[in-house]
C-alpha cells in the first residue's frame, strides 16, 4: 500500500491540474467533445491504449494482461446547465454550464488511476478498463457504453464507481450494503373527458375533477399498497388541463416520477399505476392511459464488493473514517446499467472541508471540492483493483 501512495502524492499537482482543467470548459451530456479531446490527450500522454465511439463521447481506456479477471472502473464526464458564481481560476468559461456536481472530479480520479496502473502494468495480473461516460444527467450514458460492449471483450468480473459527497468530510468515505439508490421511470397520464358548457356540467365529463380522483387514489399505492419498509416515491409535479373558466374540461394530462429500491417493487408500483388510472377513469365516466417512460434501473451494491473496498479504506482513512448510510437514497445514480452486467459496488467520496469554506450541495452554482479528496480516490481506485487480481 505505501508504494500506491507514494506514486499517487508525486502525481497530486498533476491531478489538480487535470480537475481544473476540466472544471473550466464543462459541457453538457453527449455534447462532451472538447472533454472528449481533453481525456484523449492526457491518456496519449500516459500511453495507454484506448477507443472512442462514433455514436457518442464515450472514451474507454483499457489495460489487457489476458488475466483471469476484469475490472472496470468508471467515472461519468457530463455536466449540468448551471451559471458558476464561485470566483476562481479555473472557474467555467462556458456561461450557462458547470461541473456542479464534481464530475470534473470524478474524470480527474480515473485518468490518475490510469496514470499509476499503467505505470504498474508489469506487476498487474489483471485486465482493468477505465470507462469514461457520457450524460449520466441526462440519458444515461451507461447504457450506451453498455451496448457498445465496454463489459464484454474481455467480460467485466467486477466495476467500481464513486462519487464525490459534499455532505462528507475530505478523508472519508461513506459505504452501503444492497440497496443504494432508486430507479427512476417518468409517469405520463392522460384523462379525456367530455367537453361542456360550465352551467350545465350534467352534459360533460369533467376531466378536472377525475383528475383529482386520480391523483389522491395513486397516493394509495405507497400508503398502502407498498410495505412500509420498502421505500417508493411517485411525486406527481405537472398537471395541465382547462380551457376557460366556464368549460368543463374535456382532457387532462398529469406527470411525474416514480422512485423504487427494487425491480420487484418498481414492477409493482408501474401495474398499481396503471390499473388505478384505468378503473377510476372507468368508474367517473372517462378514459385514462399511462405511458411510463423507463428510467435508471436501481442501484444495488454487491456486499463482497463492499467489502473489499471497505477493507481498503479502513487501511487507507481509519476505521472511523469509513462510514454507512442509514439508508438509500432515492435518487438515481446510472452506474446501475453497469452492475446488470458485473458484480460492483458503488460509493462516496467525502469533499467537505469547513475550514476552507467548501460546503455547498451538489448541484448548486458556488459547489466545489476539497482537491484534497483527488488522491483519495486515485489511491482507492488502485488499491481496490489491486485486490481484485487477488482474488
Amino acid at each position: 500500500m505505501n508504494n500506491v501512495i507514494d506514486k499517487v502524492k508525486n502525481l497530486k499537482s498533476w491531478i489538480i491540474d487535470i480537475r481544473r482543467d476540466l472544471h473550466k470548459t464543462p459541457e453538457l451530456g453527449l455534447e462532451e467533445f472538447l472533454t472528449k479531446e481533453k481525456i484523449i490527450k492526457y491518456l496519449e500522454e500516459i500511453g495507454i491504449d484506448y477507443t472512442t465511439y462514433p455514436n457518442h463521447t464515450g472514451v474507454m481506456a483499457y489495460i489487457n494482461k489476458n488475466a483471469k479477471t476484469t475490472v472496470a472502473i468508471r467515472a461519468d464526464i457530463d455536466a449540468l446547465p448551471i451559471i458558476e458564481t464561485n470566483n476562481k481560476s479555473y472557474k467555467s468559461i462556458h456561461n450557462g454550464k458547470m461541473h456542479a456536481c464534481g464530475h470534473d472530479a470524478h474524470t480527474a480520479i480515473l485518468i490518475g488511476s490510469c496514470k499509476v496502473l499503467y505505470d504498474m502494468r508489469d506487476e498487474l495480473d489483471v485486465n482493468v478498463k477505465f470507462l469514461f461516460q457520457p450524460a449520466e444527467e441526462t440519458v444515461g450514458g451507461a447504457k450506451l457504453l453498455i451496448k457498445d460492449c465496454c463489459m464484454e471483450n474481455p467480460k467485466v468480473d467486477y466495476t467500481i464507481g464513486l462519487h464525490v459527497m459534499p455532505h462528507i468530510n475530505t478523508g472519508m468515505v461513506e459505504l452501503q450494503y444492497d440497496s443504494m439508490s432508486a430507479s427512476t421511470d417518468t409517469v405520463n397520464i392522460t384523462i379525456e373527458g367530455k367537453q361542456c358548457h360550465g352551467a350545465y356540467p350534467h352534459q360533460g365529463i369533467d376531466s378536472i375533477v377525475v383528475a383529482g380522483h386520480v391523483i389522491c387514489a395513486l397516493q394509495s399505492i405507497v400508503s398502502r399498497n407498498i410495505d412500509p419498509t420498502d421505500s417508493v416515491v411517485l411525486s406527481l409535479g405537472l398537471i395541465n388541463g382547462g380551457i376557460k373558466e366556464n368549460v368543463i374540461c374535456p382532457k387532462v394530462t398529469i406527470s411525474g416520477t416514480l422512485r423504487a429500491l427494487n425491480s420487484d417493487t418498481r414492477k409493482y408500483a408501474k401495474e398499481r399505476i396503471k390499473e388505478i388510472v384505468d378503473f377510476t377513469c372507468k368508474g367517473l365516466g372517462a378514459l385514462g392511459s399511462v405511458d411510463i417512460e423507463e428510467g435508471y434501473a436501481p442501484l444495488v451494491n454487491d456486499n463482497f464488493v463492499v467489502d473489499i473496498i471497505k477493507e481498503n479504506a479502513i487501511n487507507l482513512l481509519g476505521k472511523d473514517n469509513v462510514v454507512f448510510r442509514k439508508n438509500p437514497s432515492l435518487g438515481a445514480e446510472d452506474f446501475s446499467f453497469f452492475l446488470e452486467h458485473s458484480k460492483g459496488a458503488f460509493y462516496n467520496l467525502g469533499c467537505r472541508n469547513e475550514d476552507k469554506n467548501i460546503l455547498s450541495p451538489l448541484h448548486t452554482a458556488d459547489f466545489d471540492i476539497d482537491e484534497d479528496c483527488l488522491e483519495i480516490g486515485v489511491m482507492l481506485h488502485v488499491l481496490n483493483t489491486l485486490s481484485f487480481a487477488k482474488l
